[in-house]
């Protein structure tokens, strides 16, 4: 997936129409993967960030779900569902199973799988197995219903 914009040189043709449809059609990979990016970072950054208040109160052991408690309710009042306890559970696991992607990230330009890959591969409980599910999934170009069916199975 190319993540710049068409070049203005491949711009003129002599079809108009395929032009302006790549044109939109680029764009549209472009916004796609850098939403995907944003997406990605955003849910390892939550993650860490409990992780680290964990940590804090690691005396207590019901103090991680007090935490995730209050803040499942909280962002759901600030941004709507999507921030319930269990995300916020999912992003935490995230953080967890893949403590260097986020660094990743930053050196590329585009995650190596979006979300709804990572999201099936958090179910992978061994670290092995998870590790090759991803990199399997990248370099055959799983859908993600190939990845959950070959997990599944």
């Amino acid at each position: 997936m190319k993540t710049k914009l068409v070049e203005e040189k491949k711009l003129a043709t002599e079809n108009i129409l395929q032009d302006v449809c790549n044109i939109i059609d680029e764009a549209k990979s472009y916004a796609y993967t850098a939403v995907n990016v944003a997406l990605v970072k955003r849910n390892w950054l939550i993650g860490k960030r409990i992780a680290e208040e964990e940590l804090k109160g690691k005396v207590r052991a019901d103090y991680g779900d007090e935490v995730i408690r209050g803040l499942a309710k909280d962002l759901t009042k600030i941004y709507g569902k999507g921030f319930d306890m269990s995300n916020l559970y999912r992003f935490l696991s995230f953080y967890k199973c893949f403590p260097e992607i986020f660094y990743t990230l930053c050196r590329k330009s585009r995650p190596l799988l979006s979300w709804s890959y990572y999201r099936i591969l958090l179910q992978v409980q061994d670290q092995v197995a998870r590790n090759w599910y991803a990199k399997e999934a990248l370099e055959q170009t799983w859908s993600v219903r190939t990845l959950q069916r070959n997990i599944d199975t």
